[in-house]
């Protein structure tokens, strides 16, 4: 018998009309620069956002560390295929918001695609970090941390120290460095992002000015001021430590994140966002405590600064697309979906309403320590320790972790470093002062 074929018009024709009409999804590029657990934790919320709708489609995309994505998406902005959506780090902040031509106001973006938004029903010193002085909400406050103290309840014990009383002061995270190190261990103490913990963090908590101008908050003329006989004070003890082995250097940025978890060093300051990666990786029984203080300093602790990063919403975009960016961090904002990833991962709960949906489930209770980020952003904040917003932040960020590398290598004093640290500091300062007067 022979085959009859439709004509290929007419089976197409006829394909259409089976399956009914085809709408393409418009897709949101959001590049990222979340590594391991955080990075299956972002490809998770793009994944739960897509399968709730059919109009858009996130597409998340890791473009390496903050600065790498930072700056890459900086020339593609020049180049004209900037992503709709970037992950900024926290210290990016400034240079984002003078960065006027190449971002859309978050709230700008939420108010035109006609999605409610209200500022008010975030966690008030992570948005108050995003907002210009003039109120207008510029980036989507998603993943704020702020700086604790990690340590290993195992390695307590095992050094006879209390494993439910971690260290509060300085002195006393000294006294457990001895005991750990006289129990066997070659790295009581640690420490990652260095600048943020012991300089930035430490200031606030201190109630010590860090720079000028309410931090750099109140405008772009400010100096830093972070050489103070505390700072100087502190460092130096820090340096001892490390001579005696009792603080050990791992490196810049997070690289000392990875020594902890495997158990190498017991004690660290980090960020609240490593608790996701301790949870699903760690082998020992590990325990949150606050940030450590000196007690003879009036006002400490006061409260710690944010870390972390915020969405930025690049321009040159279609007004579809920035409605699809809009009901995606509506999505991300509400309660129930809020209170998973704050669970998950160790970030601030991004609203009120998630905060006190997860203290009523138990989840603080049943995971003691996990609401010691909460509790340290929640005070009153000052003055002094509002937060720090900086412009050339990076680059400033930089010079701290080179001027302190001299100090925990023996070859420069706490107070040299950290003068040539103001000193070199404030020359980044000038320039993003200059360039960006009167815009």
């Amino acid at each position: 018998m022979q085959k009859r074929f439709l004509p290929l018009t007419g089976a197409l024709a006829l394909a259409a009309l089976i399956s009914g009409p085809v709408h393409a999804q418009t897709e949101i590029q959001w590049w990222h620069s979340m590594g391991g657990a955080l990075g299956e934790w972002v490809n998770d919320l793009a994944k739960d956002y897509n399968s709730s709708q059919t109009q858009y489609k996130i597409v998340p995309t890791f473009k390496g560390s903050y600065d790498e994505s930072m700056t890459g998406a900086i020339a593609a902005f020049r180049a004209g295929n900037a992503p709709h959506i970037l992950q900024v780090f926290e210290v990016g902040t400034a240079t984002m918001m003078a960065s006027r031509g190449a971002i859309v106001p978050v709230g700008e973006v939420m108010k035109k695609a006609g999605v409610t938004f209200n500022p008010n029903a975030y966690v008030p010193a992570v948005a108050g970090y995003y907002t210009a002085p003039n109120g207008q909400m510029l980036s989507f406050p998603f993943n704020s941390s702020t700086t604790v103290f990690h340590y290993n309840k195992d390695a307590f014990k095992a050094a006879g120290l209390n494993p439910d009383k971690p260290p509060t002061t300085w002195p006393e995270v000294a006294l457990a460095a001895g005991a750990l190190k006289a129990s066997g261990h070659k790295c009581p103490f640690t420490t990652s992002w260095v600048s943020w913990t012991q300089l930035e963090s430490f200031s606030a908590w201190h109630n010590t000015e860090f720079a000028t101008l309410g931090n750099g908050m109140r405008g772009i003329n400010a100096k830093l001021t972070f050489n103070s006989p505390l700072h100087v004070r502190h460092i130096e003890n820090l340096a001892n430590m490390a001579k005696t082995g009792l603080f050990v250097y791992k490196g810049r940025g997070n690289a000392a994140d990875a020594t902890f978890v495997s158990g190498e060093c017991a004690m660290t300051t980090g960020s609240s966002a490593l608790y996701g990666n301790i949870k699903r990786n760690a082998k020992f029984a590990s325990g949150i405590g606050a940030l450590p203080y000196y007690p003879d300093v009036p006002g400490a602790p006061q409260n710690t600064v944010i870390g972390g990063a915020s969405l930025w919403v690049m321009s040159g975009k279609k007004d579809d697309e920035y409605k699809g960016v809009a009901q995606f961090f509506a999505h991300l904002s509400k309660a129930e979906e809020a209170a998973k990833s704050h669970q998950r991962t160790g970030y601030l709960p991004l609203t009120t309403a998630s905060y006190e949906m997860t203290e009523k489930s138990g989840f603080y209770k049943q995971n003691p320590g996990t609401d010691v980020s909460v509790e340290q952003m929640i005070r009153k904040t000052t003055e002094k320790s509002r937060g720090i917003r900086l412009g050339n932040f990076v680059q400033i960020r930089t010079i701290n972790d080179e001027e302190l590398e001299q100090v925990w290598a023996g070859r420069k004093s706490a107070k040299q470093a950290l003068d040539d640290a103001v000193r070199r500091g404030n020359e980044q300062l000038s320039r993003f002062a200059a360039a960006n007067r009167g815009k």
